[in-house]
């Protein structure tokens, strides 16, 4: 029996490894996306400053720890095997829940997760205790801490309106005083925006980010809390002379406080969040420690009281799990992908959208457009042009190379976020570094404009996922904490064993999913990037060429795949296959507005000249590109009405006569996709004559099949689906043929540009 709970204390440290790692690379948003977006330093060089201020906050956290111990639940009402359960279960539900959180890039809080998997364990147990005779007369408030979840829930609807209007409001008055254009008008105005803006992070780090740490002792703290205005007053003296004079030296300040700012949130993310990661298995610990010097109690009857103490961490496991958050910070790819979710809906640019549009975001975005029209009017002529005055786009020459946003607006993100996180800590509220850094980003990127009539909706959208996706955390963690710990309970070892097999499977399966998607991300996708990145004209056109032609190739080739599968299921009665195309033709109704959005973007960072001359064969091919795919849903749509209705079948001779086309289609397809991707243009002319020839096999047989409908026997309904289908397929190779044409025509015209 010893060795049995020996073994789950040890299973929970591996499984803290994991949850560290999957933390950390769900957490990372939290202190990288201001100085990431805005260019403040190189990556690495941002990584590095993160990295010491996650080391730091680790090493010195402690008195966190406490919450895992008995923050939600009440330890003396439950006993030795008991507690393990619910430990075990909330490790092995918390790894799975945050790294498909981390798979999906959204960002997500480690805080909620593990409050509300406790709390979903807890009262797994107390349901089961409930019911017992020795219970009678206790309540669910007897074994568990529910004023927790109360106000986990009131700190999230609090913090998420209040980040997002505190950041909108704050970054709106900023532009005004500092424009876009902002480096000629620092020259006094940047000591007292750095003091203040220095100044408010240590009272951040004071009171939010250090006040769990081990070396803040009560002395400490009580000269710190009695002496605040002081100290913030004597600290923005310094501050503000400090960086005037930095400015003076040619120093750039904004960037100054936007790393001091990275490092204050590590420091405080990892001082805060380690009980997140860490606190759990601790506890496991101390429950072994307890339990194996009763002697090896009945672990039925023994009582966890001694968990009511303060946690006394050994800092060996602090220095470890500072190692380890560092290690994944520096390397975690699904770190990046969360960061970039959250910089990508603050983007200053009108890119490629990562979310779609929904009912909600349009109708707020038609209640804002009246909102501001209503604004707008009411407004006097003069105060509305001077706002407009000082929200100009900036010139070239203060515009950072690959910036998604500039340092004034990292700057306030940064500031705002710890003022705020600050505030709700001395108001006693659980406030999220997730929640309200992700949501004054979203205020700050409104106030600027960032949002424009084109991105809006897509940028609300992507706002209400994430909140959505925070809410589910709650829910989800409760729930499935609940059910794992029931099952533990009710199934003992071996069901206990069972389902860690599965969340060891399913963490596994995840990561080997994420790298085959990571691996199998379109050629087109990377190069586009690559375009957004490189400043060299001439370098730009042969990069425009290869994308048009890659981008184009994978569109064929999903078409290809689209018109096989619903044409074998309408010939087989197969309702899968039509389904499965038309999932994939609405999913690439957006990637077809992606490809046309890319087009614009890349063709803006060329010479006007070359824009022109380049343009013609991006609409012409683009317009193929959707005619094609209208003309794979005129055949999917009554496919599947006809298939889903069992009528009748289409004669097998008509099928066989079919057969021949679509297999001459498909590998003519293949060879196009080829040719296209590997630019082998003298291929084009060549098929461009096949398609001519297929389009006079396809024109033979249906006028063959006219002529048959005339005959008495023929089923009409499956006539008219067999007649569209050949006329369609028609259409799809002019298409393709139009494409081809598209495509060498571009060639020619990216010679004429690169020769001059």
């Amino acid at each position: 029996m010893e060795t049995i709970y020996l073994g789950i204390v040890i299973f929970l440290f591996v499984l803290a490894i994991f949850d560290l790692w999957v933390g950390v690379s769900n957490d990372a948003v939290n202190f990288l996306n201001s100085a990431i977006g805005s260019k403040a330093a190189k990556f690495r060089t941002i990584v590095i400053i993160a990295a010491i201020g996650v080391f730091c906050g680790a090493v010195m956290s402690d008195g966190m720890m406490d919450i895992a111990r008995h923050g939600v639940f009440r330890p003396e009402m439950f006993y030795f095997k008991e507690i393990m359960y619910i430990l075990l279960a909330v490790m092995v539900t918390d790894i799975v829940l945050l790294d498909v959180f981390n798979t999906l890039g959204m960002p997500t809080s480690t805080t909620v997760s593990m409050v509300f998997e406790l709390l979903g364990a807890t009262f797994a147990l107390t349901l089961f205790k409930m019911l017992d005779s020795a219970a009678a007369g206790l309540s669910y408030g007897d074994f568990m801490n529910t004023d927790k979840a109360l106000q986990m829930i009131v700190a999230i609807f609090l913090s998420v309106a209040i980040a997002f209007v505190f950041g909108a409001l704050v970054q709106y008055l900023a532009r005004i005083v500092f424009t876009f254009n902002y480096r000629s008008r620092l020259r006094w105005k940047i000591g007292i925006f750095g003091g203040l803006a220095v100044t408010s992070i240590v009272y951040f780090m004071l009171f939010k980010g250090m006040k769990h740490l081990s070396f803040m002792t009560p002395e400490v703290l009580d000269y710190v809390n009695n002496n605040v205005l002081l100290l913030l007053g004597g600290c923005f003296v310094v501050f503000t002379i400090l960086m005037q004079i930095l400015h003076f030296l040619k120093v750039n300040v904004l960037r100054v406080v936007v790393l001091i700012g990275t490092f204050a949130l590590a420091t405080a993310f990892a001082g805060n969040d380690l009980v997140n990661f860490i606190g759990v298995p601790l506890a496991g610990l101390s429950s072994y420690e307890y339990w194996s010097a009763s002697g090896f109690a009945d672990p039925m009857q023994f009582t966890m009281d001694q968990l009511n103490g303060p946690a006394d961490t050994p800092a060996i496991f602090l220095y470890a799990a500072g190692f380890i958050m560092v290690i994944a910070l520096a390397t975690s790819k699904k770190a990046h992908n969360v960061v970039k979710t959250s910089i990508s809906l603050s983007s200053k640019d009108e890119g490629e959208e990562m979310f779609g549009s929904s009912r909600v975001a349009r109708s707020l975005v038609r209640w804002g457009n009246s909102v501001g029209e209503t604004m707008t009017r009411i407004t006097p002529a003069k105060v509305r042009h001077y706002i407009d005055s000082r929200f100009q786009a900036p010139t070239e020459q203060e515009e950072v190379e690959g910036a998604t946003f500039d340092l004034v607006r990292a700057s306030i993100n940064l500031v705002m976020a710890a003022l705020l996180i600050a505030l709700g800590t001395s108001l006693k509220l659980p406030l999220s570094t997730t929640y309200v850094t992700f949501m004054v980003a979203m205020g700050t990127s409104l106030a600027d404009r960032a949002w424009s009539r084109e991105s809006a909706v897509f940028r609300i959208t992507g706002v209400l996922t994430v909140i959505g996706g925070w809410l589910i955390t709650a829910g989800v963690a409760f729930t499935a904490c609940f059910f794992v710990a029931l099952a533990m309970y009710y199934g003992g070892v071996v069901v206990s064993l069972l389902i860690i097999a599965g969340a060891v499977f399913a963490l596994i399966h995840s990561q080997i999913k994420y790298k085959k998607k990571q691996a199998e991300m379109k050629q087109g996708d990377v190069l586009f990037t690559q375009m957004l990145q490189t400043q060299d004209k001439a370098e730009l056109v042969k990069m425009l060429e290869r994308h048009f032609n890659v981008a184009t190739s994978e569109m064929v080739s999903v078409y290809s795949k689209a018109f096989d599968d619903t044409v074998g299921g309408m010939f087989d009665e197969s309702l899968k296959p039509i389904r499965r195309s038309a999932k994939v033709l609405a999913e690439n109704k957006r990637e077809l507005k992606n490809l046309r959005r890319r087009e614009m973007i890349c063709l803006r960072r060329t010479e006007p000249a070359t824009a022109i001359t380049l343009s013609t064969a991006f609409h012409l091919a683009h317009n193929s590109l959707r005619q094609m795919h209208f003309a794979l849903l005129r055949v999917n749509e009554p496919a599947l009405e006809h298939v889903d209705n069992n009528f009748t079948p289409i004669p097998a001779a008509d099928i066989q006569a079919y057969l021949p086309i679509r297999d001459k289609f498909r590998n003519l397809a293949e060879r196009a996709v080829d040719a296209l991707r590997q630019q082998r243009v003298s291929e084009i002319e060549p098929l461009r004559r096949e398609c001519d020839a297929l389009r006079d096999e396809v024109i033979a047989l249906r006028r063959a099949f006219i002529k048959a409908m005339h005959a008495d026997d023929v089923n009409l309904t499956s006539a008219t689906l067999y007649l569209h289908t050949v006329q369609e397929t028609e259409q799809i190779i002019v298409e393709l043929r139009r494409l081809l044409k598209s495509v060498r025509h571009f060639h020619e015209y990216a010679l004429e540009v690169t020769a001059q």
